[in-house]
């Protein structure tokens, strides 16, 4: 019988990224027909996604890439004096935004 195990010598996949210049080198890329490919733009921040149909025509669609940057972490201090801020004013019953105000006044011209 044949028994399968694991080979920890095997070689790690290969990969490479195909770089292209621009639309017509995108569109000089060969590929076999039902295919697809990313294709990374050495002119410009693009990645091309070239798909073939059945017959062997491309389409192609350029997507932008830019570095991610992680967000900010949130202030939490900053959010704690904010809810004490609205806290205060609800307990209040007043605002501390004249234009709040204003736009009460405006709001009761209009019935």
């Amino acid at each position: 019988m044949y028994q399968n195990f694991y080979n920890p010598y095997q070689q790690p996949q290969r990969t490479e990224i195909v770089k292209v210049s621009g639309e017509a080198g995108a569109q000089a890329f060969a590929m076999a027909p039902n295919s697809s490919a990313l294709l990374l733009d050495i002119t410009a921040p693009l990645v091309w996604l070239v798909q073939t149909d059945g017959a062997g025509y491309k389409t192609m669609t350029p997507y932008q890439i830019s570095e991610y940057k992680k967000p900010d972490e949130p202030n939490v201090g900053l959010l704690e004096e904010r809810i004490k801020r609205l806290e205060e004013m609800l307990k209040n019953g007043k605002s501390n935004d004249d234009k709040t105000e204003q736009r009460q006044e405006w709001n009761a011209g209009e019935d």
